[in-house]
């Protein structure tokens, strides 16, 4: 097995893995059958985002009997936000396509996704899940939430988005010119506006290991989404503030027409209601502010967004700087 010689291949695939010793030997040689039976020049660039466990041998593994793979090794985990942007960095086709390193991103569509972009003129071939079985009755209610709240908030609709996409060299481009930290990257993408077509899919069954997204990494990332691409929190905020103060001159006016009518009530049952509520409103709103210092703080430091241990082949060290971003406003920065 072996990819058509080429300074430029025509597809890079980049799959972040995080301890996916188990599996990504087979996902290689998955990914790799179908694409010399597609007669495309190719490289696979995979992205040791950290790994606790021997996901490293397997990739330097393949490396030494493949010559079609390039690899980097993160210092740590940075998540796959970072380990994403590290392989975009690496990647040279002409077209990138980004895939789980589990295979439920099924690599049966990759000859598809090339056609679409290559016939069909499109920048971006985006993967779009279907939902299946009991995943879909368990998560479908707060999926749809979710999704529902990010698109009126954002105005970017990410409805069963997904990180399997076809991007155009241009497209990839495009992003790593975007300069700020906190990435996301299915909403960076939908939001650059380049021409994209959709191509549905039921994700595969998860063949070796685990799923390394938690509850708390998913919150982390709706919270990403949200503050980096809308501001409405805070505005809905300054609404807030002017309902209660509507509220207090109605219910100031109440309090002081009964007092002067001699029909003032005992009692501290709407006081303490009162500060409940307004104090509850506050901490709200002193979270929602503090989630926005937050995100500028991250910005302001201007940290790289990831540092590499090593990379394979060896001659590609002298890269480790292009991939480890000085924190720099003019530099390009997962």
């Amino acid at each position: 097995m072996s990819a058509v010689p080429s300074d430029r291949p025509t597809c890079s695939i980049v799959i972040p893995a995080h301890c996916e010793a188990d599996g990504l030997r087979h996902a290689i040689d998955t990914v790799a059958g179908i694409l010399t039976r597609q007669s495309v020049s190719f490289e696979l660039v995979l992205i040791d985002d950290g790994s606790a466990d021997g996901t490293w041998e397997v990739i330097t593994q393949a490396c030494n009997n493949l010559p079609f793979i390039r690899a980097a090794r993160l210092t740590r985990r940075f998540g796959k936000e970072a380990a994403m942007r590290a392989g975009l960095q690496l990647s040279r086709g002409r077209a990138v396509i980004v895939m789980d390193a589990d295979l439920q991103h099924p690599p049966a569509l990759i000859p598809e996704m090339l056609r679409l972009w290559e016939t069909g003129g499109f920048d971006v071939v985006a993967g779009v899940k279907l939902p299946q079985g009991d995943s879909a009755q368990s998560s479908g209610v707060m999926r749809r939430l979710f999704f529902t709240l990010n698109s009126k908030l954002t105005g970017v609709d990410l409805r069963e988005a997904s990180d399997f996409k076809l991007l155009d060299r241009r497209v990839v481009d495009a992003y790593l010119a975007l300069p700020e930290r906190n990435l996301f990257f299915r909403g960076m993408i939908a939001w650059s506006g380049y021409k994209t077509a959709t191509l549905p899919f039921t994700p595969d069954e998860r063949q070796h290991g685990k799923t390394q997204w938690s509850f708390r990494h998913l919150t982390k990332l709706a919270l990403t989404s949200i503050t980096s691409f809308s501001s409405i929190p805070l505005h809905l905020i300054t609404s807030l503030g002017i309902a209660f103060i509507i509220a207090a001159l109605l219910l100031g006016g109440q309090t002081l027409y009964n007092k002067l009518s001699g029909n003032a009530v005992s009692g501290f049952t709407t006081v303490i209601l009162l500060l409940l509520m307004i104090g509850s409103v506050i901490m709200l709103a002193l979270g929602v502010i503090g989630e926005y210092l937050a995100r500028i703080y991250e910005e302001v430091k201007r940290r790289p967004l990831f540092f590499i241990q090593e990379t394979l082949p060896k001659e590609q060290e002298s890269e480790n700087s292009r991939l480890s971003p000085p924190a720099r406003r003019e530099d390009t920065p997962s």
